[in-house]
């Protein structure tokens, strides 16, 4: 279905003010969301060529981590090329990126990699252990749809700037509905 490509030598003492963008390990799961498609970092351009890269459409995966939670939280990657650390992956697929970065965030999966996490003040998943985690792969159509409902979720519970209005007219609409069903009387006659 894919595969996973480790990144290669990036360190944090490396990131310059521009040039070609990169994301750190650490990064995927301190500074990022869900989905992204620009970085906060960057490499020189002579460094860049020595690194690894992630494609548009790439799942970024941390490798490393100090808690349990961090380890291999993905990120879907929707820009131009970066480069990216030694203590991450990207896993390059041929499926729909918003379906596998959901699905790496399912409770089935966070106990299938609680079972094959190791280590104590850093925590590591072997990467043939992310690899053979199985997953269910529908019809892209249908990937797609699943993707359209569950980003209309995470827009209303993340997104204040869409959920948290939307919610409130909802509540205001409702407020006025009962409030005007309350209080209309019959007049006497």
């Amino acid at each position: 279905m894919g595969t996973l490509i480790r990144g290669n030598g990036l360190q944090k003492k490396d990131f310059t003010q521009t040039g070609v963008g990169c994301i750190h390990y650490g990064q995927i799961y301190t500074y990022y969301g869900t989905f992204v498609d620009k970085t906060i970092s960057f490499v020189s351009p002579e460094l860049a060529k020595k690194l690894k890269k992630a494609k548009m459409g790439d799942v970024l995966i941390s490798g490393v981590s100090e808690n349990i939670d961090d380890i291999c939280k993905p990120l879907g990657w929707f820009g131009q090329d970066i480069c990216i650390s030694g203590d991450m992956f990207t896993f390059r697929h041929n499926q729909n990126t918003k379906f596998i970065t959901y699905l790496l965030q399912t409770d089935r999966f966070q106990q299938y990699k609680k079972k094959y996490a190791h280590g104590t003040k850093v925590i590591r998943v072997k990467p043939e252990k992310i690899l053979n985690f199985l997953i269910p792969i529908p019809p892209l159509e249908e990937q797609e749809r699943i993707v359209a409902i569950l980003d209309k979720f995470d827009a209303l519970v993340n997104d204040i700037s869409q959920g948290l209005p939307a919610e409130i007219e909802a509540r205001r609409k409702q407020y006025e509905y009962y409030r005007n069903k309350l209080l209309t009387f019959k007049e006497k006659k």
